[in-house]
């Protein structure tokens, strides 16, 4: 094999490895990148992503959005396209699925109602439910009550780089009443949610979403305060192809307990991953993924007004690990008095309530353990509103903003971008995008101080009509962390959904077919 296809296959290896699923082009012979003999760094051309079930409720009400930024460099066609998913088995209110109950054969009418939801589900399933015309101008669409399906998506060409989902969901009553948002993600073999729960007064679903044409095998992993928990059928767990498929926790294991860490390990294929957290007092949302094991972790945006956050955090080796926990608040980093150290065992899923932490400001937590030498997963569980009108929401530890990022689904009302640098000073662009009915773009630029977290006063797209997107990009500095939160008031509960903003990964470097990886011949 001679050595530029050896460069070629490194570069696409590579490029796999980043984004889950995408693809790129070698640079033109006769590009500057290619005579000078430096990496190119070209926009992706292909990628995937993958939105969960949005509810099971009757009262729910779902809007999808998806967008794409502009992007130099980018082909001049393409196309972007969410597809239902196949439903492969739909939960009742008692966490049972359609066919049948306790494992036991239905009644000749039950079945013929079960062939009739079948039918439905596969006339669904592939249907496109989202495509983009254009880049820079976000699309909607909506769906109401527990038919709402999952979406299976690729965008290639000037779609590819940047393409972010979203889908946002109230649900006016009931268990997990409030407004419950996630971002769409990019197919994985492996994910860690601490925050879930396995206790009476939670309803929490691990929604499986495979997006290839052969069948996932995934297995479930449960953490808890004592460590790994016994679980019956967490193991081998199939979904089949292009299918989406809602696993309750509960189902899982026969322990009760309040804090939980998930751990989800796929054997063969891809799919995507997210926990649907509901509750019957304080609301629900989405928990996503934390970002991967680090000794050094960063979650951002806690709504200024919380009035209650519990800390989760995880340690997957079996090293006791003391985090040290600092807040980046407006003016800088802080220790909350009390919580200086928080002692987190090996295997062993720990909690800490952390009351009203930030206190009326904007706030970020910073996470370290000492010499950054044992890796940790962390999420919080944040709070607003008094007494029985709570909702709640999710953040987990997250990703850097190292290039771009969006959040979907802004409103000129309600809507909070919360960005900080916890290492260094940092410049941001924001950019709000055309809205999906009408709107001019707007841009902006930021400074964010060393060890701050500032709620920004984001761009609105100027005559906006309907929704749109804002776009961060680290121009300068950092490491830069942000997320959005959405907010609402329905009779005097404040609902609200937060979500952290992790690079878009819509860019790649691709090594020059010049150079020189003749050690892979070795």
């Amino acid at each position: 094999m001679n050595r530029t296809t050896l460069s070629l296959i490194a570069g696409a290896t590579a490029l796999a490895a980043v984004t889950g699923f995408a693809a790129v082009s070698a640079p033109d012979p006769g590009s500057a990148e290619q005579r000078t003999g430096a990496a190119a760094t070209l926009p992706v051309e292909r990628t995937g992503l993958l939105c969960p079930q949005p509810s099971t409720s009757d009262l729910a009400e779902t809007t999808y959005t998806s967008f794409a930024p502009v992007t130099e460099g980018a082909d001049d066609k393409g196309t972007a396209v969410l597809r239902a998913a196949a439903q492969q088995s739909v939960p009742d209110d008692d966490g049972k699925s359609e066919d049948g109950k306790d494992g036991e054969n239905g009644s000749a009418d039950e079945e013929g109602e079960k062939d009739e939801k079948d039918a439905a589900t596969d006339d669904k399933a592939g249907k496109p439910v989202l495509q983009l015309q254009e880049p820079g101008k976000p699309v909607t669409a909506e769906a109401d009550g527990a038919d709402a399906p999952a979406l299976v998506g690729t965008a290639d060409g000037r779609f590819a780089s940047g393409w972010t989902a979203q889908q946002t969901t109230e649900v006016a009553a009931g268990t997990g009443r409030g407004l419950q948002g996630v971002a769409c993600s990019a197919p994985d073999t492996q994910f860690w949610f601490p925050g879930a729960s396995t206790d009476d007064s939670r309803t929490d679903y691990i929604h499986l979403t495979n997006p290839d044409d052969s069948a996932a095998v995934v297995d479930i992993e449960l953490y808890g305060k004592d460590g790994e928990l016994e679980t019956t059928v967490g193991e081998g767990i199939t979904v089949k192809p292009g299918s989406a498929e809602p696993v309750l926790l509960s189902t899982l294991t026969a322990e009760k307990q309040t804090d939980v860490t998930v751990h989800v390990v796929v054997r063969s294929g891809r799919v995507g991953a997210a926990v649907q957290a509901l509750d019957d007092e304080t609301g629900g949302d989405w928990l996503p993924a934390s970002a991967d094991p680090s000794g050094r972790l960063v979650l951002p945006g806690i709504p200024k007004d919380a009035t209650a956050v519990r800390l989760v955090a995880f340690t997957p080796g079996d090293a006791d690990v003391d985090l040290k926990v600092r807040l980046a608040s407006p003016s800088g980093l802080i220790t909350p008095a009390g919580n200086e150290t928080l002692h987190v065992k090996g295997g062993m899923t720990a909690a800490f309530d952390l009351g009203d932490l930030t206190r009326g400001e904007a706030g970020s937590l910073v996470l370290t353990a000492p010499d950054g030498s044992v890796p940790v997963v962390a999420a919080v569980r944040v709070l607003r509103g008094e007494g029985g009108k709570q909702e709640s929401a999710f953040i987990p530890a997250a990703r850097p903003v190292e290039t771009r990022a969006t959040a979907l689904d802004n409103t000129a009302e309600g809507t909070t971008l919360s960005v900080t640098a916890p290492e260094g000073d940092a410049e941001i662009r924001v950019t709000a995008s055309a809205g999906t009915k009408g709107g001019t773009p707007q841009t902006k630029t930021y400074s964010i101080k060393s060890g701050t977290t500032q709620d920004i006063e984001a761009p609105v797209p100027a005559g906006l009509k309907g929704s749109y997107a804002l776009t961060v990009e680290t121009r300068t500095g950092g490491p830069v962390y942000a997320s959005r939160t959405l907010a609402s008031t329905e009779g005097g509960v404040p609902f609200f959904t937060v979500q952290p903003l992790p690079d878009d990964r819509g860019m790649v470097a691709v090594p020059d077919a010049s150079e020189d990886l003749s050690v892979l011949q070795r």
